[in-house]
C-alpha cells in the first residue's frame, strides 16, 4: 500500500483552496486535483507492507505536536516537461516544520527509506498545467487565508474505479 502522513482540511478550507484552483482553471488547462483530495503532505512514505502500518502509527504517536494555524499566502509552480505542477503555499510555520522533521526522524529510525528533499509545504492545485495566457500569481491567490490544524492523518493512496482516492487510515490529535 502507498502511504503518506498529511494534514487534512475542513470543508471551508477546501472551498477556499478550490476558489484559487478555479481561478487557475480559468486561465489554463491541466489535470486538476479533486476537492476531496486537497491535503498538505508532511511525510511521503511510499509503498509499504500492511504489517508496517503499526510502526508508522507508533512514530506518529511518539511525535510531539501542538495545534497551529496555517496561513496560505502565495501560489507557485514546479516546472515540468509536459506541463507544470501548480500549488498554493504557506507562510513559514516553525511548528509545522518541526512536526515534519520529527516525523521524518522517527520513521527513518524505524528503517523507512524516505525521500531526501527539502520540505516545501503546499497543496497541489493541478498537474500538467499549460497556461492559456499569463497567470498573475497575486490575483490567483486572492486574499491570504488561514486555517487551524489540530490533527495529522496517515493516508492511503489508491486508484478506485479509475479515480485517485486518498483514505485516512489513522488520525492523531495534536
Amino acid at each position: 500500500m502507498r502511504l503518506f502522513i498529511a494534514v487534512n482540511f475542513d470543508d471551508e478550507t477546501k472551498e477556499r483552496i478550490k476558489a484559487v484552483q478555479d481561478r487557475l482553471r480559468a486561465v489554463s488547462r491541466g489535470s486538476f486535483t479533486h476537492t476531496d483530495n486537497f491535503h498538505l503532505t508532511l511525510v511521503f512514505i511510499g509503498e509499504v507492507h500492511p504489517n508496517q502500518v503499526a510502526s508508522i502509527r507508533q512514530a506518529m504517536d511518539d511525535t510531539a505536536g501542538a495545534p497551529t494555524e496555517l496561513t496560505f499566502d502565495h501560489t507557485g509552480c514546479f516546472r515540468r516537461d509536459g506541463g507544470d505542477i501548480w500549488w498554493i503555499g504557506l507562510k513559514r510555520n516553525v511548528v509545522l516544520e518541526k512536526l515534519h522533521h520529527d516525523l521524518s526522524d522517527k520513521l527513518t529510525a524505524q528503517g523507512f527509506n524516505l525521500q531526501d528533499r527539502q520540505f516545501k509545504p503546499h497543496v497541489t492545485l493541478a498537474r500538467r498545467v499549460v497556461p492559456e495566457r499569463e497567470v498573475d500569481r497575486s490575483s490567483l491567490l486572492g486574499d491570504p487565508f488561514a486555517t487551524g490544524v489540530s490533527a495529522i492523518s496517515l493516508m492511503k493512496s489508491e486508484h478506485i474505479q479509475g479515480k485517485l482516492t486518498y483514505t485516512e487510515i489513522y488520525r492523531k490529535k495534536l
